[in-house]
């Protein structure tokens, strides 16, 4: 594995052997597929590097396995959004949804009422391909061939017609999530603006779109209350029609001078061709040689999924809506949103330390500019809404992370007093955490969580602080950086949940329950990262650490109380398939026996 240079890191991969000749592109390595069914949520669609457009087919609806939009298996289109979540576990987004047909005008999708009596169309898994920056299917009811490629800011589409007659674009403003307000208003016979408020998990979701079509329109027609219209074409066997797609979460100007600035021509296949090499570019960042195809597949594709997210907020004019839904301007980098900071914070945002530098202080210069137009840093942050979801305040280790990396072109004193302020709050069980050293079930939900990342993240405070010189904040959040210690119950060996000053009864370590976000007392016990030590010296030193961890990945993997979906992968009661668990297999290097690591690492 290599790394461009200019990075101050040397990693070593262990790899079967190496490619001869030519290195290959990364992006024929990437599967978008891949994590599209089971319970991946991701999409296939087009989207650059952390741009503001993922153009991308919606296949479902509703469910837990449709807060992407797609799912592997499903056989309907309902039509083509530019904007989708990637691996969340709630649904959003789904914004100004395309869709061309032929023959009878439909404004209903189909759903519970069949594809016959609805604009959605059947589609085959063969017609379907997808690759970085582009996707290409099928629809089968109208015998229309669909390619899609995005700009940062722009959605392209280009659409074959088979057959000649009337051909319609439908324009869907309902899609999914439900509509405040909208607006639709036609320019010429070529143009159309607007724009989409909507409620969801972001309970307040401003998108203005501008879209263009390459042909005229020869009429419009629209729904009884406005919130869609078709668009209506004259054409023959064999047309192309493209359309392009500017947003923007400020007005209708900032979506056409996107579109403007990023899609001025109608040559589909430049864009396509600009996608894949912008794909290229930051994919070939790191450089992997290995004689097996699927560990490439594997590889790429999931440094790919890491690029998708966070999204590019700010227009070309460095406009952009705050958390308070005000108007402001950034004078330098980009604005971003959709930090899902509890899934990031631990992986995600230290490669980009190291991959993403330059954007990774456009990153901070947003929590900065959230907290000062919200109040607070932010803790799952979706289109300049703060969600509430899952716990901690997480922007914090990722300000502190690159600011001990040497990233810290940003207001380092600023960034500190807003890391303290979020930290001392009266919300989300700090007050108990603050005034016991601990939060007890009663006080909050996912207290024995809660506790244990509060505890990090003050960490996080301490080590910055020290670095800065302020030794007043370096002694306050040390000390709460070891509030981990109070609830740890030495005779069972677990963190534990405490109810009225002492240990909950009926402990099973094993049980899925309210005092734990995502887990149970297995996977939480040993989050600690900011003081390996003294979890180990809290069992007793190395031998009976190394105890611990062997009992963690030799223990029944059965789960015990409430069902919890996220926790998938178990090897004995470690989850890799949820975040709580990912350091786990590196402990063994802290207790003295590294080849333990290493045999689980490789496993």
């Amino acid at each position: 594995m290599n790394i461009r240079p200019g990075y101050l890191i040397l990693l070593v991969l262990m790899v079967s052997g190496s490619v001869a000749g030519q290195q290959k592109s990364p992006c024929d390595d990437v599967d978008p597929f891949i994590g599209t069914g089971g319970h991946g949520h991701t999409f296939p669609g087009a989207s650059l590097p952390f741009g503001m457009v993922q153009l991308s087919p919606d296949t479902r609806l509703e469910g837990w396995d449709g807060c992407s939009g797609f799912y592997y298996t499903d056989t309907l289109i309902y039509g083509f959004s530019h904007t989708h979540l990637s691996g969340t576990g709630i649904s959003d987004y789904g914004d100004i949804l395309l869709m061309p047909s032929q023959g009878e005008i439909f404004f209903n999708n189909g759903y519970k009422t069949g594809t016959d009596s609805g604009y959605a169309s059947v589609y085959r898994k063969e017609t379907a391909k997808a690759e970085p920056g582009y996707y290409r299917v099928t629809l089968d009811k109208y015998d229309i061939d669909v390619e899609l490629t995005s700009t940062l800011r722009t959605g392209i589409h280009r659409y074959n017609f088979k057959h000649s007659g009337r051909a319609h674009v439908i324009l869907d403003l309902r899609h999914r999530d439900r509509l405040l307000v909208s607006s639709i208003r036609i320019e010429g016979n070529r143009e159309v603006t607007g724009k989409r408020i909507s409620t969801g998990w972001a309970k307040e979701q401003f998108v203005y779109y501008d879209i263009r079509f390459s042909k005229p329109f020869a009429g419009v027609l629209f729904n009884s209350d406005s919130t869609k219209a078709a668009f209506i074409f004259d054409l023959k066997s064999g047309d192309e029609l493209l359309v392009k797609t500017g947003i923007s979460a400020v007005d209708e100007d900032g979506a056409a001078r996107n579109l403007e600035a990023e899609a001025p021509h109608w040559n589909f296949d430049k864009y396509r061709e600009t996608a894949r090499k912008t794909w290229e570019d930051a994919l070939g960042k790191i450089e992997v040689e290995d004689s097996n195809p699927e560990k490439r597949t594997i590889f790429y594709t999931a440094l790919y999924h890491s690029m998708l997210v966070p999204n590019v907020f700010s227009d070309v004019d460095g406009r952009y809506r705050g958390m308070d839904k005000n108007i402001y301007r950034t004078e330098s980098g980009q604005i971003y949103t959709v930090f899902s900071l509890w899934d990031t914070f631990r992986a995600e945002h230290p490669l980009f330390t190291i991959i993403e530098r330059e954007r990774t202080k456009d990153f901070i210069r947003t929590f900065l500019a959230q907290y000062e137009s919200g109040g607070e840093l932010p803790i799952w942050e979706l289109a300049a809404n703060y969600t509430g979801t899952m716990i901690g305040y997480h922007a914090i280790p990722v300000i502190a992370d690159a600011y001990a990396k040497g990233i810290s072109d940003f207001d380092s004193q600023e960034a500190l007093k807003a890391m303290v302020h979020s930290a001392m709050l009266n919300k989300r069980g700090l007050e108990a955490y603050k005034s016991k050293g601990y939060i007890a079930s009663a006080d909050d939900a996912e207290s024995v969580s809660k506790t244990l990342e509060y505890a990090y993240d003050d960490w996080c405070i301490a080590s910055m602080a020290r670095q800065m010189g302020n030794n007043e904040i370096f002694d306050q959040f040390i000390r709460r950086a070891q509030y981990y210690k109070n609830i740890y119950n030495p005779e069972t060996g677990f963190m534990q949940g405490k109810m009225n000053g002492g240990w909950k009864k009926g402990f099973d370590p094993a049980e899925v329950n309210f005092d734990f976000t995502e887990a149970n007392s297995w996977q939480y016990s040993l989050f600690v990262p900011q003081d390996i030590a003294g979890l180990i010296r809290l069992h007793g030193g190395d031998a009976a650490f190394e105890k611990k961890l062997d009992g963690l990945f030799r223990s029944s993997p059965e789960l015990k109380g409430r069902k919890q979906a996220d926790i998938t992968g178990l090897i004995g009661q470690y989850a890799h398939g949820n975040e709580p668990s990912h350091h786990m297999a590196y402990l063994s290097n802290f207790a003295g026996k590294p080849w333990t690591t290493q045999k689980m690492v490789n496993r």
